[in-house]
């Protein structure tokens, strides 16, 4: 049974806090990487009859797989695809940026231009479940950036089929080219190209340690998102809410890995203890219980303070990937909230709500790293290009002080570059 505890019997930063990549993890992924440098699509091949049981015919998905696991779909869930999609596009179609330009009238014009990088890679893990959801996600801000060509990862199953609703989901949003391929190695392959799969500028998606760990390690010879851990929620509650609906709202992250966390924090000891009693009664009932009940027991937390206010404050210590604040007036206290990855206002707004329909981007970061980073946007698939124009009198102008600031760096070549135009006239 999930342990209740008191605002000082618990240290916020052992909440959700990232784990680090065991021995065998990263040099099992550095000689995948190393593996698949050298060896490539043979490499790729190789690894999915190791991992995922799958003899393969090709790598890539061809147009008519695409088309027929498109047509294979329930209908419905093509409709709420489609919603889905719609919904995130217009919610990040409010994140693009437009370049500018500023001339000061003294012959100096300066100026930022956004550009989209080339080649963008999604990642979309496979497993214990699928997600068409993820391909939403981080395939629509790549489109509305204006990238060249988006590529997609994800693992195949034994079959070597990957499931109809991640390739309906992929036509819809117009992904370019699908490969099948999991794990690091498929990180690998993104990041330093095979004969079969095209390097890519960026790699965007979550995955399990492995996936997380060789984005790590590919970082900085190509982009990355982030390095997401396990799924994560907090919920802040001032009493209000039924404890049926917030250990429900625990339960829809603790199914998703038994590393997943789900915390909650109320001002009511009675409600606490409701819902300790409450997550009894439902675990069993999932289809994922064994799941749930390893993440609910290993990783779940309630905690009970004595104001909202205090409950905010361990919040933001811990800095969620996802935050329900289920009171009555959410918007009177939304501004207190500093550190986290998407905030739910309301007992309306459940967070799987954010996976699926909502809008807002449901990659997000993790393990406490919402102190300083952001949910996948736009931005991400930009670069960020400044440019600076000078007249001959402009420069003029400014050589002298150039030359003084260089000289008192010792940087006398910068001072040169600034003063011989001048001197050669």
């Amino acid at each position: 049974m999930i342990r209740i505890y008191g605002k000082n019997e618990i240290k916020t930063g052992e909440i959700f806090k990232r784990s680090i990549p065991t021995r065998n993890v990263s040099a099992a992924v550095s000689a995948i990487i190393a593996d698949v440098r050298e060896r490539g699509d043979r490499a790729l091949y190789d690894y999915a009859l190791k991992f995922d049981s799958a003899e393969l015919d090709s790598l890539e998905v061809s147009a008519d797989e695409m088309n027929a696991a498109y047509e294979r779909t329930d209908r419905e869930f093509i409709r709420i695809l489609r919603r889905a999609r719609d919904n995130v596009t217009e919610y990040h179609e409010k994140q693009i940026r437009r370049g500018f330009e500023m001339k000061r009238g003294d012959g100096v014009i300066l100026g930022q231009r956004i550009v989209p990088v080339d080649r963008a890679g999604v990642y979309v893990p496979g497993g214990t479940a699928a997600y068409p959801s993820t391909v939403i996600m981080d395939t629509v801000p790549a489109k509305l950036a204006g990238v060249g060509e988006v590529v997609m990862m994800t693992p195949p199953g034994k079959d070597g089929r990957i499931p109809d609703a991640i390739l309906a989901a992929a036509k819809l949003c117009g992904v370019d080219r699908v490969f099948r391929s999991g794990g690091a190695q498929a990180i690998a392959a993104l990041a330093y190209g095979t004969k079969t799969v095209p390097a890519v500028d960026k790699i965007v998606g979550p995955g399990n340690a492995y996936v997380a760990e060789a984005k790590r390690q590919v970082s900085g010879d190509v982009g990355i998102d982030m390095i997401a851990g396990p799924s994560e929620v907090l919920v802040i509650s001032d009493g209000s809410t039924d404890p049926r609906v917030l250990a429900a709202d625990m339960l829809s992250q603790a199914e998703h890995d038994v590393s997943s966390s789900a915390v909650l924090i109320t001002v009511s000891q009675s409600q606490a203890e409701k819902v300790a009693l409450c997550l009894e009664e439902q675990i069993p009932l999932l289809p994922r219980r064994d799941i749930a009940r390893r993440s609910i027991d290993e990783n779940g937390r309630i905690i009970v303070t004595e104001t909202v206010d205090e409950a905010i404050r361990i919040s933001n210590a811990i800095a969620p990937e996802h935050l329900e604040l289920c009171v009555e007036d959410p918007f009177a206290i939304l501004d207190g909230i500093k550190c986290a990855g998407s905030v739910f206002l309301g007992g309306n707004c459940p967070e799987p709500l954010g996976d699926y329909l909502a809008g807002p981007n449901h990659t997000l970061p993790t393990g406490g790293t919402a102190r300083f980073s952001s949910p996948l946007s736009v931005d991400d698939f930009v670069k960020r290009i400044q440019y600076s124009f000078f007249t001959e009198e402009a420069l003029g102008a400014y050589k002298d002080d150039v030359a003084y600031f260089a000289e008192m760096e010792g940087l006398s070549a910068h001072a040169k570059s600034a003063l011989i135009r001048n001197e050669i006239k």
